[in-house]
C-alpha cells in the first residue's frame, strides 16, 4: 500500500513539473495597439508584454483601455480622446436646484436598503412583532406559526395601522414634490411630519425626557421642539415596553395552565413526565376555544387608536 501511494505521488509531482514547465517555456505574445503622439498613427506590432513593458507586465497588452501612458495628456479633450479619464458626472436640471431623474433614482435605489431600518424604527411594526413572538412562546408552540407566518401577519398590521400616515405623506409631500411644488428638504420635512406625529401618540413622556437629559437639551413639552434622532429611540423603547406588557398579559393564563398541570402530576407521582408535554394541548384547546387570535390581533391593533 505505502509503494502504491509512493508511485501515484512521484507520478503526480512529474506531471506539476512538466505542466509547470511547459506553461512556462511558451512566451506570451500578443498583438497590440501602441499610438505614436507624433503622428497619431495606431500601428499594431507584435509585442511580449512579459519582456517589452517596464516594468514587465503578466496580462495582456490587448487588455489596456489606454492607448497612451498617463500623463502625457495637456487639455480635457486629450484625456477625453485617449479614454484614461473615468469620470462621474452630476448634473442639476438647468441649474434650478432640482435633481435630475437619473440621480433621484439612484438616490432612491440607495434609500431602499434603509427600508427594514424605517419599518422597524419608525411603524408599529416593533410592538406587534414582540407580541406575536410571547404569544407563541406562551402556547409552547416552538414553530407554529412559523417564522415567516408571523412575519408576513406583522407586515400586513403594519400596513394596516400605517395605512393613514402613509396616505397624508404621499398626499402632503409626493404628490407636490413630484409636480416641482417643493424642494427636497421641504419635501423631507413634510414626509416626516404625519409620521412623527404618530410617533409622538405612542410615546411616553418619559421616554424622551430621558433622552433628552442625556444629550443635554432643554424641552419645553411640544413636538415641534423633539429632535428625529431622540422622537425614534424614545418611540421605540416606548414600543418595547408596550409590547412587553401585552405579552405579560398574554402569558398569566398559560402559566396557570402549566401550574395545575404540575401539581397534577406531582400528585400522581409523575415528576419525570415534563410538565410542558401534558399542558401543551390544553393550552391549544384554551387558545381556539377563546379565539385567541381574533382576541390578541383585535386587541393589539385598537392599542394604536
Amino acid at each position: 500500500m505505502r509503494g502504491r501511494r509512493a508511485v501515484v505521488a512521484a507520478a503526480f509531482f512529474a506531471f506539476l513539473v512538466f505542466l509547470f514547465f511547459g506553461i512556462s517555456a511558451k512566451p506570451l505574445t500578443a498583438h497590440a495597439a501602441v499610438y505614436d503622439p507624433r503622428t497619431r498613427v495606431i500601428e499594431n506590432q507584435t509585442t511580449d508584454p512579459t519582456v517589452d513593458t517596464d516594468p514587465p507586465a503578466t496580462g495582456s497588452m490587448a487588455d489596456r483601455t489606454n492607448i497612451s501612458e498617463p500623463g502625457t495628456a495637456e487639455s480635457p479633450e486629450d484625456l477625453a480622446e485617449l479614454n484614461i479619464a473615468n469620470t462621474v458626472t452630476l448634473t442639476y436640471d438647468n441649474g434650478n436646484g432640482t435633481l435630475n431623474g437619473a440621480l433621484r433614482i439612484l438616490i432612491t435605489l440607495t434609500l431602499i436598503s434603509l427600508t427594514p431600518l424605517l419599518l422597524m424604527m419608525m411603524t408599529s411594526f416593533t410592538r406587534i412583532i414582540v407580541v406575536m413572538h410571547f404569544t407563541r412562546q406562551a402556547l409552547a408552540t416552538q414553530t407554529a406559526p412559523p417564522n415567516m407566518v408571523i412575519m408576513g401577519l406583522t407586515l400586513f398590521l403594519t400596513l394596516f395601522i400605517m395605512e393613514p400616515t402613509l396616505t397624508q405623506a404621499y398626499n402632503d409631500a409626493v404628490i407636490p414634490f413630484e409636480n416641482g411644488e417643493m424642494d427636497q428638504q421641504v419635501f423631507f420635512e413634510t414626509a416626516m411630519q404625519p409620521f412623527r406625529t404618530f410617533m409622538y401618540r405612542q410615546t411616553q413622556t418619559k421616554d424622551v425626557r430621558m433622552f433628552m437629559d442625556i444629550s443635554n437639551t432643554e424641552w419645553n413639552g411640544e413636538l415641534e421642539d423633539i429632535p428625529n434622532i431622540i422622537l425614534i429611540p424614545s418611540f421605540v423603547v416606548s414600543e418595547l415596553r408596550t409590547g412587553f406588557i401585552i405579552g405579560f398579559i398574554i402569558y398569566v393564563p398559560f402559566i396557570v395552565i402549566d401550574m395545575v398541570v404540575a401539581s397534577v402530576l406531582m400528585s400522581m407521582g409523575m415528576m419525570m413526565l415534563p410538565p410542558t408535554t401534558i399542558s401543551m394541548p390544553f393550552k391549544i384547546l384554551l387558545f381556539v376555544l377563546a379565539d385567541g387570535w381574533n382576541l390578541v390581533i383585535g386587541g393589539l391593533v385598537k392599542t394604536f387608536y
